[in-house]
């Protein structure tokens, strides 16, 4: 069974970076798709950023130039470094291990940007 555990977040000023990780267990299969999501209690979850099994990624506007994805060689790790942060950064982020028809998610990491 897949499980994703993550990992990285926490306490940090304005303009502090965090790095958060997931790796995923279970498995030795391919993901089409892994990512990070973020949840606070004035929004619903939304898509931070995502990286393809192709490699190719994609960002939320508020975070591009500030956020970055990446992922290791073997594919079951998925990494987020976000620079430069704001308080309305604020939120649980959660990872996201897509392939055909299921959409695998971890139990979320709080990130709390505040001085």
């Amino acid at each position: 069974q897949v499980q994703l555990v993550e990992s990285g977040g926490g306490l940090v000023q304005p303009g502090g970076s965090l790095r958060l990780s997931c790796v995923a267990s279970g498995t030795t299969l391919p993901f089409s798709a892994m990512g990070w999501y973020r949840q606070s209690p004035e929004k619903q979850r939304e898509l931070v950023a995502n990286i393809l099994r192709t490699g190719v990624t994609n960002y939320a506007d508020d975070v591009k130039g500030r956020f970055s994805i990446s992922r290791d060689t073997v594919g079951n790790t998925v990494y987020l470094q976000m620079n430069s942060l704001k308080p309305e950064d604020t939120a649980v982020y959660y990872c996201s291990f897509v392939r055909p028809g299921r959409n695998f998610w971890g139990q979320g990491t709080q990130v709390t940007v505040s001085s």
